[in-house]
């Protein structure tokens, strides 16, 4: 078990950074620079997750804010993927090693996460701002978690999370996966739409919100990309908790969604670029 080769810290940051927020009982987010983790459960529930595993070098930040969230001594079950990108696998060697625990993917992100295939090279020549310009330097190479690396089951539920339902949403990567519970409509959406423009740096760092697809310098397949975020609008969330941005809810929610699917070729797909 190995972290990628080319693993490497990576000096941009927010204003949300460092800072964890309950959106539920059992749903908690924290801003690891400019990425999402999320906690589902309580320090009084028997079934703990984690979700994502933030930047690289990031796991005394997610010890932390486990002990905080859960108590002292108290590991999650396990840890979910919504996908293998650097910015969401950064401390989860470390973390395996801590607590011994499965991790869950979709098999599709398997090689990805296994040391035995890198991701495309990002494409800093799309439309946007800095933080596309210089994603040539972004981690690519694959980590090697395959001793604890288990699929998601095929009947879509998720482990640790009853009541929940993972969803196939590719384009940003093959394997890319959202988490969905019906019963009050909460979509852990990861980047298959975001609620920040990320390839903006200003936009980045003042955590502006608005609905907006999958970091472009990243997502390999666009039409995917898109017929994902149309499943995931169908679903009419309510809530949602995107890999990058604020959590966000209601009308604004649902008019961003909307308008989305509706103009994501212009709102979204570059102009131009090695993907496209």
């Amino acid at each position: 078990m190995h972290q990628s080769k080319d693993n490497k810290s990576i000096p941009v940051t927010s204003v949300s950074s460092g800072k964890g927020r309950a959106v539920s009982e059992d749903i908690y987010y924290y801003t690891d620079q400019i990425v999402n983790f999320i906690l589902y459960g309580s320090s009084k529930e028997k079934d703990r997750v984690l979700i994502d595993t933030g930047m690289p070098n990031s796991s005394s930040v997610v010890l932390s804010a486990v002990k905080e969230r859960f108590g002292e001594n108290r590991k999650p079950s396990a840890i979910l993927l919504t996908h293998g990108h650097f910015d969401h696998v950064g401390g989860v060697v470390e973390l395996i090693k801590e607590w011994n625990v499965p991790v869950y993917a979709h098999p599709l992100e398997f090689p990805y996460l296994t040391g035995e295939k890198s991701y495309p090279a990002p494409d800093p020549t799309v439309d946007g701002g800095l933080l596309a310009k210089v994603s040539f330097m972004y981690p690519i190479e694959p980590i090697n978690i395959k001793g604890v690396l288990k699929p998601l089951p095929t009947d879509h539920s998720v482990p640790g999370m009853a009541g929940w339902q993972w969803i196939h949403t590719p384009g940003h990567s093959p394997g890319h996966v959202s988490f969905y519970r019906q019963k009050d409509k909460f979509l852990i959406a990861g980047d298959a739409f975001v609620t920040v423009r990320q390839d903006s740096l200003y936009k980045v760092i003042t955590q502006k919100a608005e609905v907006n697809g999958p970091p472009r310098y990243l997502t390999i397949d666009w039409k995917a990309a898109w017929d994902s975020v149309k499943k995931l609008e169908a679903l009419h969330p309510q809530v949602v908790i995107t890999g990058h941005g604020t959590t966000m809810e209601g009308n604004e929610l649902t008019n961003g969604l909307e308008k989305l699917v509706q103009e994501f070729d212009s709102i979204a797909i570059p102009e131009h670029g090695k993907y496209i």
